[in-house]
């Protein structure tokens, strides 16, 4: 929600940033501190090295981490008060705040080898509780994605050719993926190609999984769920269920409220 809400981009142009797009690599990498765009690059894995290289490291010269990450929160803030309204301090935000939290606290004994995570673990746990839910989403977010980015360099996947695999399954198109992530239209051509000489296409214009290829996607996303299952071990069955319990119609009022918004990012 973070990344589409309309209250994303004046909360940081308030603290200098210029744009959605340094907006968003900004306030995520924000946690790492005023890193360079390879460490950028290396961390976000999908996107275009062109395209980080437009907004960092030019975002530490306009604004700071730490105004930057405030400026997160009062985003969130405003954003899940749109969609909650006054259910953001009802007793159901702040269980699963609890149970949330009770997993991610889980998470970060394994910070290892999960750089973006671990940065976002270091930061101050918010105290109110529909910030401290947001937080302890996020951790477990990133948590899942640093887990997720591993397997695809193990997998020896290029940003393009994961992003070809993601674009086949159907769930999100090759325009959105493609251009959301500043690759170029030969560059997404040349990883089409790989990943169809790997065997995992179907033959054809329309870009598809072949048999070979939902198995190999299947494999990973079901491994990424393996690293990340250790998290909610602490919540037990019950814990989980529990959690689902108040997360999903706290979800589906941020998708109702209009806030989460499939959209391409601008290029600026």
């Amino acid at each position: 929600m973070i990344y589409f809400t309309p209250h994303f981009r004046p909360a940081y142009e308030a603290v200098g940033l210029r744009g959605r797009r340094m907006g968003y690599f900004a306030s995520r990498a924000a946690a790492m501190g005023a890193v360079p765009a390879d460490v950028v690059i290396a961390t976000f894995f999908n996107f275009s090295p062109a395209l980080v290289r437009r907004a960092i490291p030019d975002a530490w010269a306009l604004s700071t981490p730490p105004a930057i990450l405030a400026a997160r929160l009062d985003a969130v803030t405003a954003s899940l008060r749109q969609a909650w309204g006054d259910r953001i301090d009802a007793a159901e935000v702040a269980e699963a705040a609890e149970l949330a939290g009770a997993a991610a606290q889980v998470a970060v004994q394994w910070p290892q080898g999960r750089p973006l995570f671990a940065a976002h673990a270091s930061l101050d746990w918010p105290q109110e509780p529909h910030l401290a839910l947001w937080h302890a989403q996020t951790l477990l977010r990133e948590f899942r994605g640093d887990g997720h980015v591993a397997l695809l360099a193990a997998a020896g996947l290029s940003p393009v050719e994961a992003l070809v695999t993601h674009a086949a399954t159907g769930q999100v198109s090759e325009a959105t993926l493609r251009e959301s992530r500043g690759w170029s239209e030969p560059e997404w051509a040349a990883g089409v190609r790989s990943v169809r000489a790997r065997g995992w296409l179907e033959d054809g214009d329309e870009l598809a999984l072949s048999a070979a290829g939902r198995q190999f996607r299947q494999g990973l996303e079901d491994r990424t769920d393996e690293l990340a299952a250790a998290a909610y071990g602490a919540l037990g069955e019950s814990g989980c269920a529990r959690l689902r319990e108040l997360a999903r119609p706290l979800s589906q009022a941020v998708i109702d409220s209009g806030l989460y918004r499939t959209v391409v990012l601008p290029r600026n």
